[in-house]
């Protein structure tokens, strides 16, 4: 038997998408989840200021750090750019001060993601609350990224009952001819089998939210290597690093 090599995922009492964060894995890795603690509100800017509970983030660390994790993903967009750039890192140094030897979050992740395959402009497209959106576009020109366009469906509640073709139009609808990507946000929102289709018909790279985690993640743990970015081809699309890395 191989030697597995462990990731820890921090997630939100409500995230149903663990089997698409495995997705993006490779065989020779395994994914330990731990949740944060239940909170009965709709998905909106209070309840995502009320996942910033840094002492529950700390103890969802300590309960996977007996099986020594690599690295460490707090995998959640909203709940780590809530609270701007300073929230985000806030939220990775609390991983780090509980255990982990590595630690991103989603938000975090995305920027690194940006930074590798050189975007400054992109459009997004969420699931949230009109006020939820407008946060994440403030996190990204905080990063120095400009907004071009930006789409969402209004939802704060079951976002992962979402059904791709439904994603797959909002999507659409964010593009933008000024865009040089897209990015879709939400863990809690089903993304997998459609990026490829979607990069290949907009011309352009199509990163999610659990994509970017899976491969900072990744990457923190020396399974991939992060100057390549999510791209990894002369393309530029995002999706190429994800198959050769499952194939390798």
């Amino acid at each position: 038997m191989t030697a597995q090599i462990g990731i820890g995922m921090v997630c939100p009492f409500d995230m149903a998408l663990d089997r698409e964060l495995w997705r993006w894995m490779p065989d020779s890795v395994s994914l330990y989840f731990t949740r944060t603690g239940f909170i009965d509100a709709p998905v909106d800017v209070e309840l995502c200021r009320d996942l910033n509970n840094h002492a529950e983030i700390a103890a969802a660390v300590r309960a996977v750090s007996s099986v020594g994790p690599r690295s460490f993903g707090y995998a959640c967009a909203s709940g780590s750019f809530v609270y701007g750039m300073a929230g985000a890192l806030e939220i990775s140094n609390c991983m780090l001060a509980a255990g982990a030897d590595r630690a991103v979050t989603t938000s975090e992740a995305l920027i690194r993601a940006l930074d590798a395959l050189d975007i400054g402009t992109l459009s997004v497209a969420t699931p949230y609350t009109a006020a939820l959106t407008g946060l994440l576009c403030d996190f990204l020109a905080e990063s120095g990224r400009g907004v071009v366009a930006q789409a969402g469906l209004g939802r704060d509640h079951e976002i992962w009952t979402i059904p791709y073709p439904v994603t797959a139009d909002l999507i659409r609808a964010a593009d933008h001819p000024d865009a040089d990507a897209i990015f879709v946000s939400c863990t809690n929102l089903w993304t997998y089998d459609i990026l490829a289709g979607l990069e290949a018909e907009l011309g352009k790279p199509v990163l999610s939210a659990n994509q970017v985690t899976a491969w900072a993640t990744l990457c923190d743990a020396g399974v991939l290597g992060e100057s390549t970015g999510p791209a990894g081809s002369s393309s530029g699309h995002a999706q190429t690093l994800f198959a050769r890395s499952m194939a390798a």
